[in-house]
């Protein structure tokens, strides 16, 4: 794999590094993802591990996907996830739940179960960016 990876600039063929907001309330996970991102070609812009400073990345950071863990230390992360959707920010839920921990409203999202590789987080967050490309509609 290209150190670009399917997240990277020359991979969505514009110049241009996608910004991931990631939202996870482990350390150690937050720290392998945002690795993960930078190593695919990604650039991090923002990382909270509590739901209120989520919710405030939420509403003033430029993301291009959110990386949204459902659970941050015991809050449901529904509240971010909605300020996203309303600015039309695409998210990948991770979680160690499965699609029986992702609420009907969000169930068009993709979700990224525990424990996951760098291929995987590559291929979930290119899958969301290349959707929304073609139905830009859809994030909202």
């Amino acid at each position: 794999m290209s150190p670009t990876g399917l997240i990277g600039a020359e991979a969505m063929n514009d110049g241009q590094k996608r910004r991931v907001l990631v939202i996870e309330d482990e350390a150690l996970v937050a720290m392998l993802i945002e690795d993960m991102i930078c190593d695919s070609g990604g650039e991090v812009i923002g990382s909270a591990s509590k739901l209120e400073d989520a919710l405030v990345l939420a509403h003033e950071t430029q993301a291009d996907v959110a990386l949204l863990d459902i659970n941050l230390g015991g809050a449901l992360a529904y509240p971010v996830a909605e300020v996203l959707r309303q600015r039309g920010v695409p998210i990948v839920f991770t979680t160690g739940y499965g699609s029986a921990g992702v609420i009907e409203r969000f169930e068009d999202c993709p979700i990224l179960d525990k424990p996951f590789d760098q291929r995987s987080l590559e291929q979930a967050i290119h899958a969301i960016l290349k959707s929304r490309a073609r139905s830009p509609d859809l994030a909202v």
